[in-house]
């Protein structure tokens, strides 16, 4: 195995200090005793406390979860379907153009996302709040979902399904006994990485919410914009260790999946 020279090993720690730093920095004065951000008076978990008694943020919390939990359900089901599509149907007409709109979302910059959401709900005369923000991040999250579960079912043994269709099973029966329990794995991941898409987003929300829907970054943002205390720092640091969870769990779940895959 190659190693890597000091260059190298230089050019990664820094670029890893300037990416982390903030963040150990900013979990490090979530338990400052002192109300100055900026000075440290001592470890406390003060701030953990205050934040639990904090009604707004804890609303807005809950209103996150709840948005991230159906909206990842909605792009993981869409994003099985249109990886099934992708994967199982060959070269079909409009190929191409149905990849592409699935895909879209993935580059494009979510001020447009949102913006032409927004557009479209006015249009439609759709009351905005919880359901139109949780259409968006479906939206955005399915390209993503996609992209997972496809590349499960491109490296898929075929010859499983067709073996239980010989059987007389048929193909909604194929696919739940069958194909859905062998690409669990990549299906577990598409919704963890879409639960964590829709718990981080800002921009999108910010374009689709509605009176009484606002959620917990948006309530982080607009405490910021009047200064940064320690108990945002503490309600930052909580989402950050969900976030971590979320990537943790499905990097294991891929792993476990290419190890079953050989």
């Amino acid at each position: 195995m190659k190693r890597l020279g000091p260059g190298l090993i230089l050019a990664l720690v820094a670029g890893f200090a300037f990416l982390y730093l903030p963040i150990l920095a900013l979990i490090a004065y979530s338990f400052n005793a002192s109300r100055l951000v900026t000075v440290w008076g001592g470890f406390s978990t003060h701030w953990y406390g205050a934040l639990m008694h904090n009604e707004p943020l804890l609303d807005a919390a809950w209103l996150s979860l709840r948005l991230a939990c159906v909206s990842a359900t909605l792009a993981t089901a869409l994003g099985t379907l249109a990886a099934l599509a992708l994967a199982r149907h060959g070269r079909f007409s409009g190929r191409t153009l149905f990849s592409g709109m699935v895909l879209a979302p993935l580059v494009m910059p979510e001020v447009i996302t949102g913006l032409s959401l927004l557009l479209l709900f006015v249009a439609a005369d759709i009351e905005r709040g919880f359901w139109t923000v949780t259409i968006a991040h479906a939206t955005f999250s399915l390209g993503f979902a996609c992209i997972v579960i496809q590349a499960r079912l491109v490296g898929f043994d075929r010859s499983l399904e067709e073996a239980a269709q010989d059987l007389g099973a048929t193909p909604l029966i194929t696919f739940w006994t069958v194909t859905l329990p062998l690409i669990w794995p990549a299906v577990a991941a598409a919704w963890m990485l879409a639960f964590t898409l829709s718990l981080d987003d800002l921009v999108i929300a910010n374009f689709t919410t509605g009176p009484g829907a606002t959620t917990l970054p948006m309530r982080l943002y607009s405490a910021v914009r009047l200064g940064v205390s320690p108990e945002i720092n503490a309600a930052c640091t909580l989402m950050i260790g969900a976030v971590a969870i979320a990537v943790i769990a499905a990097s294991l779940l891929l792993k476990r999946e290419r190890m079953a895959g050989g």
